[in-house]
């Protein structure tokens, strides 16, 4: 088995603490609860912990898995197996758009019962467009893997071949094996 490699590591948007302070201030407006709070959130509370949040951010990228973790109170870290992410998404609505950030959104496959769980999403990483490709290239590299498709180098450069004239003849061969099997039974 291949030892995991750490191929990038997101860096994320200074902006995200200002985001994130406003978000928590628009929620504490329209909660009755939250007036109380207010002043305190204003006048240094809310800065304090929003640069508390965006320490906890982090994301990265590895040969096999996609690692990213958030959160204060409830801090949420997941790992991802490449050949699980069925989806990457941007979300950028007018709110993110005026502060010049961008949300990531990765959709997995499996997870059973709550959609949530089949869900992950990362704000304010810098070059996500960038970041994004990683992720699907290095998706795709672990899916042919997995797949016994080879990789060879050439001369010129490296590219990618799919030798997948051996992976049908082992396939064929394997189901003749089959097929004899059963007749003989």
């Amino acid at each position: 088995m291949t030892e995991e490699i750490i191929l990038n590591q997101a860096s994320f948007n200074p902006k995200v603490k200002t985001y994130i302070f406003f978000v928590v201030l628009f929620f504490l407006i329209t909660s009755i609860i939250g007036w109380i709070v207010i002043p305190f959130w204003i006048f240094g509370l809310g800065q304090w912990l929003s640069g508390k949040y965006f320490k906890t951010l982090m994301c990265e990228l590895s040969n096999k898995n996609l690692r990213f973790s958030k959160g204060l109170i409830l801090h949420i870290e997941k790992t991802i197996p490449l050949e699980n992410i069925q989806d990457l998404s941007f979300i950028g609505g007018p709110i993110l758009r005026s502060f010049g950030l961008t949300m990531i959104r990765v959709e997995t496959a499996g997870g059973g019962g709550q959609h949530n769980q089949n869900m992950m999403s990362m704000i304010g990483i810098n070059d996500a467009e960038i970041f994004k490709k990683a992720i699907l290239n290095q998706r795709e590299k672990v899916i042919n893997e997995k797949r016994g498709f080879v990789n060879v180098a050439s001369n010129a450069g490296a590219s990618t071949v799919n030798d997948n004239s051996q992976l049908l003849i082992d396939i064929k061969n394997e189901l003749i094996e089959i097929k004899n099997a059963l007749k003989n039974k």
